[in-house]
């Protein structure tokens, strides 16, 4: 069985502020296309069986910035639903909530389109796009890679390791890098973590 690549979308303007970019359609600034494009080489290097991408523009240019094809577009790999606080900064947010945390404390309700979302019903998308990569790593004999963003990645990973959702906080992840979750003697572990080129 293959592994599972993760790939955070490269760098936007919101992720270069640290604003919570949720559903906002925020585009790769021109640091964010070269963080992809460096990434071609580790990709190319691998043998991909499956690819899956999130819906929003920013990982879907990235997946094709690194040279994935037939990509398959899946909900599930959207970013956290940040309700009231999409475009906020965490600094912003703990004016208001001192010790606020996301991985534990979730988000403030936001209007009808963006109603935010508990760490449990994110866990619960990562639960649902795992079962599908498991699907997929059986019908392929190469690796799945997942192209979407820096939270919902997280997450998965966390899932992918038999950690609750919170356990997301222990995973930072940069913009532009790539991840490798493996196994040893059957069991999940992080193989590669932020890689980069080294050039």
């Amino acid at each position: 069985m293959g592994d599972l690549f993760l790939v955070r979308h490269g760098e936007t303007e919101w992720s270069r502020s640290g604003r919570h970019t949720g559903s906002s359609d925020v585009p790769l600034t021109e640091r964010g296309r070269e963080e992809a494009r460096r990434l071609v080489p580790l990709i190319r290097s691998q043998r991909i069986g499956a690819a899956f991408v999130s819906p929003l523009r920013r990982a879907r240019d990235t997946a094709e910035l690194i040279g994935l094809h037939d990509v398959r577009v899946d909900p599930d790999l959207r970013e956290w639903d940040y309700g009231a606080y999409e475009g906020v900064t965490t600094a912003d947010i703990q004016r208001e909530r001192p010790g606020w945390f996301l991985f534990t404390d979730g988000v403030a309700p936001g209007p009808p389109e963006r109603p935010g979302e508990t760490p449990e019903q994110v866990g619960a998308r990562a639960d649902r796009m795992l079962a599908k990569v498991d699907a997929a790593l059986a019908d392929t004999e190469g690796d799945v890679v997942l192209v979407a963003h820096g939270h919902i990645l997280r997450v998965l990973t966390a899932r992918r390791l038999g950690l609750p959702p919170s356990g997301g906080a222990l995973f930072q992840l940069v913009t532009g890098t790539l991840c490798r979750l493996g196994t040893e003697h059957g069991r999940p572990v992080i193989a590669g973590w932020n890689i980069r080129p080294t050039r």
